[in-house]
């Protein structure tokens, strides 16, 4: 009943929407896409909705015969990908352009929810002539909207790069070529882990928003078809895993973690050559390597101190420019760098027997139309070894995935 009502609703939006190529004074116009994608593994992976959101292969699991259970590819063919994007126009306020966007896809909110529509963005903006005012739900300032990889895959280069979309409220002021924005944040869809798995809790037990500062530079010759475009961006996270103890005390001990990243992009005509380095602490919320652990107990209080893990990602990403044929490229490296105290209780972390990943993605797209077909070969490979009390990892083997994907998409 719940999905013959979303399919309702859907329609009777995109009946009165009418796909108007001029948009609006006052109103929405809507756009989005139909996308399917038919993969293929070459072993099991940690992946997100029936494999679709791929991170990395999983470990070798022996059976009582010493056979890899994992070593076994998989199949599958699925649409949840496809899209709709309502951009809002509206009358002036307090001396600003104001607009809005509303986003949903067919990704579900979990396994269990697969086909589900669920809200991907939902913001307003106030625009003066030299800064800008963003309220709602919105990609994590760390997604760097106009510099991230054009790969195929719904992972976007995940997990060598953040991958986040957060409530939050973002104030950017731009001075020239330079741009400074300031964003206080919460947890939504992509939360943090902990005592009681993944959940928003721990931040807002926290009694802080995440914070977060970014410094841009851009330029653009439209002219002679090149830009430039460079930055770095900080953030700090509090977390509060638990308020009271199993032995029935009262905690107030937080986890912090800091991360800086840096990135630039240039075009020229004929290609374009994007990079970013991202080293940082807890980036379990990120979609990326880390998390915390714990590094102290009290024997009487069951008290307990955290320590956050350290994670290093370098990527790059090329593409051509053409309209009809674009061919890419994207290369990403991932280490776990362990822990700043030795670890003594559990371990809240994405990858804690993971020493390094490290990704290889050649693309190839064809534009005719509104039609796009885009075949990827994604190789992943993850180290795994034995984890260490500092949260490194030693004895490490390298397993690696194959993934052969297509992507059909249909815009409108």
């Amino acid at each position: 009943m719940k999905k013959r009502l979303q399919f309702s609703i859907l329609f009777l939006i995109l009946t009165v929407g009418a796909f108007s190529q001029n948009p609006p004074k006052f109103g929405i116009e809507f756009s989005g896409y139909v996308k399917t994608d038919v993969l293929w593994d070459s072993r099991q992976t940690s992946a997100i909705r029936e494999g679709h959101f791929l991170l990395f292969p999983l470990n070798e699991l022996p059976d009582a015969h010493g056979e890899d259970i994992n070593a076994v590819p998989n199949f599958n063919m699925l649409s949840i990908q496809t899209r709709l994007h309502g951009k809002i126009f509206g009358p002036d306020a307090l001396g600003a352009k104001t607009s809005g966007v509303i986003e949903g896809e067919f990704f579900g909110h979990s396994d269990g929810d697969i086909n589900g529509f669920r809200l991907r963005h939902a913001f307003v903006k106030l625009n003066w002539d030299h800064s800008q005012l963003l309220v709602g739900q919105y990609w994590h300032p760390l997604f760097i909207t106009t510099s991230f990889p054009e790969v195929v895959s719904f992972n976007t280069g995940a997990p060598f790069l953040p991958f986040s979309r957060n409530p939050q409220i973002a104030f950017t002021q731009n001075v020239g070529d330079i741009g400074v924005t300031l964003t206080a944040i919460s947890q939504r869809d992509f939360v943090s882990y902990g005592p009681e798995g993944g959940s928003s809790k721990y931040l807002r037990n926290a009694g802080l928003p995440a914070l977060n500062l970014k410094l841009e530079f851009q330029t653009e010759n439209k002219e002679q078809g090149t830009a430039f475009q460079a930055g770095i961006s900080g953030n700090y996270q509090v977390l509060k895993p638990r308020l009271v103890t199993n032995n029935n005390f009262k905690t107030n001990n937080t986890t912090s973690g800091l991360i800086g990243l840096a990135y630039f992009k240039v075009k020229v005509p004929e290609l374009t050559i994007k990079a970013m380095g991202i080293y940082g602490q807890d980036m379990f919320n990120l979609t990326m390597l880390g998390g915390y652990a714990v590094k102290e107990i009290n024997p009487i209080t069951d008290e307990e101190k955290y320590t956050p893990y350290t994670t290093l990602s370098v990527w790059t990403d090329l593409q051509t420019n053409g309209t009809k044929w674009q061919f890419g490229l994207f290369g990403g490296y991932s280490k776990n760098l362990g822990t700043t105290d030795n670890i003594v209780g559990a371990k809240y972390v994405r990858g804690a027997d993971i020493a390094y990943l490290y990704r290889i993605s050649p693309r190839v797209i064809y534009n005719t139309g509104r039609f796009r077909f885009a075949p990827e070969i994604e190789y992943t490979v993850a180290a795994y070894g034995n984890s260490q009390s500092d949260g490194t990892v030693t004895n490490e083997k390298e397993i690696g995935n194959l993934r052969l994907l297509l992507g059909i998409y249909y815009f409108f």
